[in-house]
């Protein structure tokens, strides 16, 4: 559970500096001498889709790891 929980927010991080770096400005653009475009950014949805469902397994694991707790001699 912990390593889903370290993974899932890598990746969201990851993910959000991903966003970050494509959202800023191209560095050798200066309107109006050089024309400019961002037209190839492709979506981003599955990506944000990949982090809910790793924070959604985080989730499915603590409920197996409680259960697995809960089901053996270590719960008295």
């Amino acid at each position: 559970s912990f390593l889903w929980l370290v993974a899932s927010s890598a990746w969201a991080k990851a993910l959000t500096d991903v966003k970050a770096s494509v959202a800023a400005p191209l560095p050798s653009c200066h309107p109006p001498a050089v024309t400019c475009s961002r037209d190839t950014t492709t979506p981003m949805g599955a990506l944000n889709v990949s982090v809910v469902f790793g924070f959604l397994n985080l989730i499915l694991w603590l409920g197996s790891s409680w259960f697995v707790f809960k089901e053996t001699n270590f719960h008295s």
